[in-house]
């Protein structure tokens, strides 16, 4: 009995294991690319399992842990670059006052939470140089209008659908644009903010739809839109962020081809998850709450913020610009087939419209 309990234990470990190898961007499939780390617990519970009931003469029972070892390592390799043991990708600032400074703070609201005291509190505390809302509505911009002395920049998209948008900034905004780029419902916004010695940094704040059984089937509006930015972005020779809530996590296939196209680099990779979704449950979290940036910067420091009252956690990071220390600064690198594979992606939502 134990051995075949066990047994339908493995088989359910590989095949969410193996499923995400699949191409398909049914919701289904590639809402397995999220529980990684929660695979891998899962598998090591197996392993203890499988040690303390099982007979390891048996030639079946080798066959089954060695499965579920060759799972479990798998899984990990997907999420060891969220770890501190991985080198940094993003240089730590390690140079003398005084620095050029950028810093965002993003939340995503969730519409229907009401404790927006708690949320302009954690503003007032952090003073981040530009915060970026997601999910709110005209409700929220009431509420955040409240800090519009101290950030005189803003641009709005007040939705009810829990795709609205605002980004508020105590520096100069120019060229500020609310763009639809993949469903008509759906914004992003895209400005230049200028810091005080005048250098300019492209911005970009994005929140595209996740698949799900409840709003889209296949994960094909969320890929086109990363990857239209992305594309956007590569090459670029000036300072650009893309921050925002990507419905995606960090190392998935999509957002590392992503960070592939766009040649942008990670702060967290090396540092930890930074997981900041679901804010309620400890066991289930993802880093859902992204922020990118190209080798003009270093980092001062990245944190989550605590809770508020949404199912997200709000995610403060602080950059430096940097460009002769982070020039040598390295992401992940496109090949032939990355760019095949982006413009496959963008083409088929851009074949449905």
């Amino acid at each position: 009995m134990p051995f075949f309990i066990i047994a339908i234990c493995t088989s359910v470990l590989t095949v969410a294991t193996l499923l995400p190898l699949s191409r398909s961007s049914r919701w289904w499939i590639r809402d397995l690319d999220f529980p990684r780390l929660q695979i891998v617990g899962s598998g090591i519970a197996l392993l203890l399992a499988q040690a303390a009931l099982l007979d390891f003469s048996a030639f079946g029972v080798k066959v089954i842990v060695a499965i579920t070892i060759c799972c479990v390592l798998y899984q990990a390799w997907w999420i060891l670059p969220y770890t501190r043991p991985f080198p940094n990708e993003v240089k730590l600032f390690a140079g003398e006052e005084p620095r050029e400074c950028i810093r965002i703070l993003s939340a995503n609201v969730l519409q229907s939470n009401r404790n927006a005291a708690a949320l302009l509190s954690l503003i007032r505390h952090y003073q981040p140089d530009i915060f970026v809302t997601l999910e709110s509505n005209g409700w929220w911009e009431k509420q955040l209008d409240a800090l519009e002395s101290n950030y005189p920049y803003s641009i709005k998209c007040p939705l009810e659908n829990l795709y609205g948008m605002h980004v508020y900034s105590k520096l100069r905004l120019e060229n500020s644009t609310t763009q639809f780029l993949v469903q008509p419902d759906i914004p992003s916004m895209h400005t230049v903010t200028v810091l005080p010695s005048g250098k300019k940094v492209q911005m970009h704040f994005l929140h595209p739809t996740p698949p799900s059984p409840t709003e889209n089937e296949v994960s094909t509006e969320r890929d086109a839109e990363l990857l239209i930015v992305a594309k956007r972005v590569a090459g670029l020779d000036h300072p650009t962020i893309v921050a925002g809530d990507l419905n995606d996590v960090a190392w998935s296939t999509t957002t590392r081809l992503f960070r592939k196209i766009s040649g942008l680099l990670d702060p967290r990779v090396g540092r930890g998850m930074f997981n900041t979704f679901h804010a309620s449950y400890w066991f289930l979290r993802w880093p859902l709450d992204h922020l990118f940036h190209s080798r003009h910067f270093t980092l001062s420091f990245i944190k989550r913020l605590p809770a508020f009252g949404s199912d997200h956690f709000p995610v403060l990071v602080e950059l430096v610009y940097d460009a002769a220390t982070g020039v040598d600064q390295q992401g992940l690198e496109a090949s032939v087939s990355d760019e095949v594979e982006a413009e496959e992606k963008i083409a088929e939502e851009s074949g449905k419209a």
